[in-house]
């Protein structure tokens, strides 16, 4: 299980839980039992009694089912002349009486199918005027719960006397949600769970797309200033009663959460910890006040913080990097360390090895780090250059300049390093940053980050950089498209596509690292062993390391095809064949030419010339980066203008398609984007353009007084 949020830190000592279930999710839209969801209820309370909780229930959804019956009822039992007339509509008490019976033999039935035991317990508003009826109600309970019998509490509207919902003020309840929480407080309960159609509470109506899940409700910030939808499309209550019923309940100690009953495990999740739905807590002002926010927060002041930066000083900006490079020297131990124990337990957790490869900081790597954040801070200021100067008429200039993109939210897996690079290119740019890393690299991510923030002046405040460090609030931050600006991913083909599939914000990166290296017949054998074993070995985990080995047909019966496999087999490279070279050479076929190994095993395939290798390319691979080696330049010339990858090389390995490499200084990723940046990302990746209009007082007023000159000028002002 993913660590717990600290928010939801408590849930490791909840023992007793309520739950109470809406009529919303308890019946469908057409007024009928919705059994599927009945079903999943019962097995997840079914599932947290087997673990040593106790649970009570608390069901509403009685009088929607008993209004559903009736009305069959007075159908079958009324003449054509009777359905003419007006229909009065049905009793309430009558409804409820009606569908207490069959709602109860429902979970009756459910539960005896999953081998336990219910009891109902209806009671009204006036039986809690009674002390003694609350003390006898807390020995019942105690005595079913040590029987693991689940209590299902309902109020008995059959015989109540309320007049209507929250017209008696003199009430003790109103509705089942104020009756859960008053239960909760009654029966010592350690965490309420409120049930509803929706995933939790939002910012304003769920339907209107602006507003956002409150995963922390905070009275302070929050009290006044929701705007409610519209009340339970079949119940009494709706949002407005689950938030006071809510607020009531966490004011008295007792935490609560609003979440959907209608998503598949959910109880499951907030009883893990996970950020499911919204909670309320009594202490969730202190949490503000020491640094936990949401993600609508988190990104809100990464702009704040990034425009703060932009008005920085370049030479102020450069410090901060050079005091980011010295804060990492000066802890390397601290970070070896708390790399060393995320390695440990990775290892034990029996990750692959091309993970565990991506994530040991080897030695020298910190140093390493550290100098390439040195060049970055020495690196030609890019924020605010002036990219192009034009006159547009006399006495009016259009300035062209370069400008950060304003918030990126990077997710990357396994290696902490790069979360060093990406937070020194942001600092660079003058762009805000969030960072979601592996939870394999937690130790590493959390000791790196600390320490880069500290670094960061306080009139800028650390919450330009934000580490995100729950899985859960990825849904969230991908739906911010109004404060968040671009989305890089750098992980697995899986990560990749399913970014893209959920987010309206720009994603920039690759899904795979399909590197190919083609061995031409007018290569040089001795430098395509060197290529080929460098592409393959120097880091096989690498985006950018050989995944597939073409060659020309003509080495097969020179020899040079034989002399590449063996060398690449004496490192311990495992060799899988494409169709042709399977069968040529009686090795096992590759179950797919499209394939990224991340480890010491490649795919050979033999093609008959230049224009066969960048078919196959362009077929088979990722447009990541591919190489050529041979001594005819017109062949290489052909291979590097046609192949369609974002790095093409001839005769150089392709590791050297890096952002530190390329002098980039570092890198957020390699994109194989064809819009914005392609290729290794480093600082004018990070960037945009903004138009800069210097005039004396021009007006279009429809072109008749203005002469357009549109001069090209230089660029020094």
């Amino acid at each position: 299980m993913e660590a717990l949020d600290s928010a939801r830190a408590f849930v490791k000592d909840v023992k007793r839980v309520v739950i109470k279930v809406g009529t919303a999710v308890v019946t469908r839209a057409d007024g009928r039992l919705a059994l599927g969801r009945l079903g999943s209820l019962c097995e997840q309370i079914h599932e947290l009694n087997m673990q040593g909780y106790e649970v009570i229930l608390v069901t509403s959804g009685a009088v929607g089912v008993g209004r559903q019956r009736l009305r069959y009822r007075r159908l079958v039992n009324s003449s054509f002349a009777d359905l003419q007339k007006p229909q009065v509509e049905l009793d309430g008490k009558a409804c409820a009486a009606v569908g207490q019976n069959g709602l109860m033999a429902l979970y009756d039935t459910l539960f005896s199918q999953l081998d336990m035991t219910s009891a109902q317990l209806l009671v009204t508003d006036n039986d809690f005027r009674d002390t003694e009826f609350r003390k006898q109600l807390n020995e019942t309970v105690v005595s079913l719960l040590s029987l693991k019998v689940v209590p299902i509490f309902n109020e008995n509207d059959a015989v109540s006397t309320r007049r209507a919902p929250y017209e008696d003020s003199s009430g003790i309840f109103w509705d089942n949600d104020s009756l859960a929480a008053l239960l909760a407080l009654e029966l010592k309960a350690d965490l309420l769970v409120l049930l509803s159609d929706v995933d939790g509470l939002y910012s304003g109506p769920p339907s209107d797309p602006h507003s956002e899940l409150i995963q922390t409700y905070i009275k302070e910030r929050h009290e006044g200033g929701i705007t409610f939808g519209d009340k339970s499309r079949v119940g009494r209550g709706g949002m407005t009663a689950k938030v006071k019923a809510a607020v009531h309940a966490a004011d008295a100690g007792i935490p609560v959460v609003i979440t959907s009953g209608f998503a598949a495990g959910n109880i499951i999740k907030v009883l893990n910890g996970q950020l499911v739905g919204t909670l309320f807590h009594r202490d969730a002002i202190k949490w503000v006040s020491q640094g936990q926010f949401g993600a609508r927060d988190m990104a809100v002041a990464a702009r704040e913080s990034s425009r703060r930066l932009q008005a920085m000083p370049s030479e102020e900006r450069s410090k901060i990097l050079l005091d980011v490079a010295d804060a990492l020297e000066a802890s390397e131990k601290l970070i070896i360390a708390e790399n060393e124990a995320d390695v440990s337990e990775a290892q034990l957790a029996g990750y692959d090895k091309s993970l565990i490869s991506r994530l040991a900081l080897k030695p020298g790597k910190v140093s390493s780090l550290a100098n390439s954040i040195r060049v970055l801070a020495n690196m030609e200021e890019p924020v605010g250059r002036v990219l192009k100067r034009t006159e547009l008429s006399e006495g009016f200039i259009l300035e062209k300049m370069s400008s950060p993109l304003g918030v990126l939210l990077i997710i990357f897996e396994s290696r902490p390093d790069a979360l060093v690079q990406i937070a020194s290119l942001a600092i660079r740019s003058g762009n805000g940053l969030l960072l979601k890393g592996g939870k394999e690299a937690r130790r590493s991510n959390a000791i790196l980050h600390k320490i880069i923030t500290s670094a960061i002046p306080k009139n800028i405040g650390e919450r330009l950089i934000g580490l995100v460090t729950s899985r859960d609030e990825i849904p969230e931050l991908l739906k911010l498209d109004d404060v968040i600006d671009l989305v890089i991913p750098r992980g697995s083909n899986k990560l990749v596509s399913q970014i893209k599939a959920s987010t309206k914000i720009p994603v920039l990166g690759h899904a795979d690292g399909i590197c190919h290296v083609y061995v031409d017949k007018s290569a040089n054998i001795d430098m395509a062993k060197q290529i080929v074993l460098d592409a393959k070995t120097d880091y096989p985990a690498a985006c950018n390391a050989m995944e597939t080995l073409l060659v020309h047909k003509d080495l097969v019966q020179t020899g040079g095809l034989n002399e590449l496999i063996v060398e690449l087999q004496i490192k311990g490279v495992t060799i899988f064949g494409g169709p042709r070279a399977s069968s040529l050479l009686n090795i096992p076929e590759a179950g797919s030419l499209h394939h990224e190994y991340s480890s010491l095993s490649c795919t050979v395939e033999v093609v008959d010339d230049v224009n066969a290798a960048i078919d196959h390319i362009h077929e088979h691979g990722s447009g990541h980066t591919d190489c050529i080696i041979t001594e005819d330049h017109e062949v290489a010339d052909v291979f590097l203008r046609l192949v369609d990858s974002a790095a093409v090389f001839h005769n150089a390995s392709t590791r050297f398609s890096d952002g530190f490499r390329f002098g980039l200084g570092a890198e957020v990723g390699i994109s194989t984007s064809r819009i914005h940046a392609r290729g290794p990302v480093g600082v004018e990746g990070l960037l945009t353009t903004r138009w800069l209009a210097r005039g004396s007082g021009q007006v279009v007023n429809g072109d008749k007084d203005i002469v357009y000159t549109h001069k090209d000028l230089s660029l020094q002002s």
